[in-house]
C-alpha cells in the first residue's frame, strides 16, 4: 500500500482527475466537512463487491486522520485492488493545508463519540458501584477493558457500533 500526504494526494489528482478520492467517514461526517470531489463510501457499510471502480485503477482513500482509510486499503488489497493509496492525516490534514473542502452541517466525530460514550459508561459504572452495587464496578471494567483490546487491535467495537446510529446516517 502507498501512503501520500493530503498534498501529494491532491498534486497527483490536480494531475490525473480519474483518481477518486474515497472518504470512508461517516455520512455526517462527510456531510460536515469533506475534500472537494471525495465521494462517500462510509467504511461500515462498504460492500467490495459492489465497489464501482475497477481493481486496477489507482483509488486514494481518505477519513478523519488515517486510521479508517489504512483499514479499507488493506481490505480492498485483501480483495484484489492493485493501487490503493492511503492518504494520511486525512481530512483534518486536508483542511489545515488549506486544500479545497465542502463544508455543511457541523457534525461530531465518530472518535469524540466514542470517548464521551466510553467516559460515560465508566463514571456511570463507578457511580452504581459506589452507591449501589459493586457490581457496578464490572460495567467500568468491562468498559476499560474494550478500550484496551480497541488500542492494541487497532480495532473499536463501539465505534463501530456508533456508526450505525441514526444521527451518523445521511
Amino acid at each position: 500500500m502507498k501512503n501520500l500526504t493530503v498534498e501529494q494526494s491532491h498534486h497527483e489528482r490536480q494531475a490525473n482527475s480519474s483518481i477518486p478520492l474515497i472518504d470512508v467517514r461517516t455520512p455526517a461526517e462527510y456531510g460536515s466537512l469533506h475534500a472537494e470531489s471525495a465521494q462517500s463510501h462510509p467504511m461500515e457499510s462498504l460492500d467490495i463487491g459492489n465497489f464501482p471502480f475497477s481493481k486496477d485503477q489507482e483509488i486514494h482513500v481518505i477519513c478523519q486522520s488515517g486510521g479508517r482509510s489504512m483499514k479499507v486499503c488493506q481490505k480492498l488489497e485483501s480483495a484484489g485492488f492493485e493501487r490503493v493509496v492511503n492518504v494520511e492525516g486525512g481530512t483534518s490534514a486536508w483542511d489545515g493545508a488549506g486544500l479545497p473542502v465542502i463544508a455543511g452541517k457541523k457534525a461530531m466525530s465518530l472518535e469524540r463519540q466514542v470517548r464521551i460514550a466510553a467516559g460515560a459508561l465508566v463514571v456511570i459504572g463507578a457511580v452504581v458501584g459506589h452507591f449501589y452495587n459493586p457490581a457496578g464496578y464490572g460495567l467500568s471494567a468491562f468498559v476499560g477493558a474494550g478500550l484496551v483490546f480497541a488500542g492494541v487491535t487497532d480495532t473499536c467495537g463501539m465505534g463501530m457500533i456508533i456508526a450505525k446510529m441514526p444521527w451518523n446516517r445521511a
